[in-house]
């Protein structure tokens, strides 16, 4: 019974209307930037952008900016409300790499490697009475458990 619940509301979020925006080729490792990315999963699209804002890592600014640019796709592009839009998805795909040599000592050279990033976030747009609830469900939950 548990698997069909489950297909339920797996088809319910495909339903939903998603939102998505891509910075491709940034100059950043894709390491530094899933420190941020992982930060925002399940989170409100406000919630995530002042995570990014007060976050002191550099990959933060362009995490946000690409935040911005799919809010500001759901309401142009889709006419969603910006306030329903939650993170959905977030990945970071690693991009080509630049192959740059540093010369050394006794005509060696060292490899430095410039690594590049795809940045992904897929927002998707809950209707508020459902988030709501289930902000509701869970206060309700954690003053249960603490009597």
């Amino acid at each position: 019974m548990n698997a069909n619940a489950a297909d339920i509301r797996d088809e319910d979020a495909a339903e939903l209307p998603r939102v998505r925006a891509q910075a491709r080729y940034v100059r950043m490792t894709p390491m530094k930037a899933r420190r941020i990315v992982n930060l925002l999963r399940g989170r409100t699209a406000a919630d995530a952008i002042s995570v990014c804002r007060f976050s002191p890592q550099a990959a933060a600014e362009v995490v946000g900016k690409v935040i911005a640019s799919a809010i500001a796709n759901a309401e142009n592009n889709n006419g969603l409300n910006p306030d329903t839009l939650r993170v959905a998805a977030a990945w970071v795909d690693e991009g080509p790499t630049l192959k740059r040599i540093q010369p050394r000592a006794q005509g060696r050279a060292f490899r430095i490697n410039k690594r590049t990033c795809h940045i992904t976030i897929e927002l998707v747009s809950i209707p508020k009475a459902d988030a709501d609830t289930q902000r509701r469900s869970r206060g309700a939950a954690s003053k249960e458990r603490t009597r």
